[in-house]
Parts: C-alpha cells; structure tokens; sequence
C-alpha cells in the first residue's frame, strides 16, 4: 500500500527557529502565509458546473440523500503561489529529506497539515482522479461513523459531511481542503501538500490528516481503487458496506 511521506516525529533542524516565526522574512518559509482562511469559510460565491454521473446522482437519493441531490461542484480554491511561502532559491539548495523535515515541521501545532508525497504517486493520483472525481468515505466518531464526501479538483481534495450535501446542495462549503504544490516534481521528486480544516467544529487536525491519507490510499492501492471506479462509473453496483470492510469498520 502507498503512503504519504509524513512523519509524526521529525527532528529539529537549524531552521527551526525560522519556522516558528523567530527569523527574519527570508527564512524558507514565510509566516504571513499561514494565516487564517476566512475566505473558505464563507459561502462559496459561484460554483464550478461539474457532470456529476446519472447512476451516481440514483445511488445518492435511493441509499443517503432520498429526496434530495448532491451538490454539482465546489469553486476552484485559489491558493497563494508557492513563492509566497517558500523562499524558491534557499528550498533550491535542500535535500528532498530536508525540504519535507522543513514542512512538515513548520505545520506542526499550528492547525494545518504539512505533508509530502513522492513525484510519481502524484502523477498516479492525478491520473486516477481525472475520471474518478467522487467517493464517500466514512470517518469514525465515537461510537459510530458520520460519511464524509470526497470532491477532487486537482490539485485539490475537498471534504465535507454528506448531510451538508443533503441540506444545503450546491451551497455546502469543505470541511478541509487539502492543496497540492508540485513546483520541486521534477527536481526533488517531491510534492507538498498543504492541509486545511475550514471548520474546527467538524473535525480535528488528527481526523482530517487520516481522512487525507485514507482517500489517498483509496486512489493509490489497486484493490481500493475498485471501489472508487465502481463508485464513480459502475454506481449501481456500488456497496457501501464494501468500503467499511476495506477500511476495517463495522457495519452499524
């Protein structure tokens, strides 16, 4: 199975100190970046028109959304370039190893995620994606499990509750996003990605980090990958439950 390059556990680097905010603004990376999001926050203005497959929109209101339909599409988030957070020339001069220590460093305890993935695991996502854009995961809590909606855009993931969708349609707004910058690909063979829970109230950093990883492993495991294709073009014969079984869950 594939796996993000993330560490819990990193070792303090020399730049540590520039990354929490105690060096000056040419520190690889920049802390003005890293401020609230309020934009996603609000009611997303205009909606990007996404097909959204008949059997999917069939699967959706006989098993979850009864009367109701999903939302089309989300609007494309317009992060800042990567040089507003990066200082591009310093990043030149580190190791692969040393530029994923740096982000995922920098992110920890600040209410975002920081994590990296390998070049070619980007490309197969991106791949997959393209003509697999949906899939429902559920996500734990408690005593029972609340179903989460995943949207892809690349290069962005968006989440949100499936209730959200059932009640508020086109106007429902993420959960989390996550953001994906490819701009040392070809170079370091690395990928960053930038995590963001929009709502603390829906979900904690740890829950939004395994939804990341969770939806990942459905695109990039072969055998999880059925799931996805069965979801998005095979919708009739989709199973919720089979979902739950690949990821361990009880059937409540």
């Amino acid at each position: 199975m594939h796996h993000l390059v993330s560490k819990v556990s990193r070792r303090v680097l020399s730049s540590g100190a520039a990354l929490r905010g105690n060096a000056p603004c040419s520190s690889i990376i920049e802390n003005h970046y890293f401020s609230a999001i309020p934009h996603l926050q609000k009611k997303l203005e205009s909606m990007q028109k996404v097909a959204v497959p008949n059997d999917f929109m069939k699967w959706g209101s006989s098993r979850f959304c009864r009367s109701l339909s999903f939302a089309s599409g989300f609007t494309p988030l317009k992060p800042k370039p990567l040089e507003s957070i990066i200082d591009i020339e310093r990043a030149k001069n580190k190791s692969p190893e040393e530029l994923a220590d740096i982000w995922d460093d920098y992110h920890l305890g600040r209410g975002h995620i920081g994590v990296t993935m390998k070049a070619k695991l980007y490309h197969l996502l991106e791949q997959r994606t393209a003509s697999c854009r949906y899939f429902v995961i559920p996500l734990w809590k408690g005593s029972g499990y609340t179903t989460m909606f995943l949207q892809v855009q690349m290069p962005h993931l968006l989440f949100t509750g499936l209730e959200d969708y059932k009640a508020r349609g086109t106007q429902a707004s993420p959960y989390f996003t996550a953001s994906y910058y490819k701009e040392f690909a070809d170079s370091k063979d690395l990928v960053l990605i930038r995590g963001d829970v929009v709502f603390a109230s829906k979900l904690t950093d740890t829950e939004a980090k395994w939804l990341l990883e969770t939806a990942q492993s459905f695109y990039l495991n072969d055998v999880r990958y059925k799931l996805v294709e069965r979801f998005n073009k095979e919708t009739r014969e989709f199973e919720f439950k089979d979902v739950l079984q690949a990821l361990e869950m009880p059937m409540l």
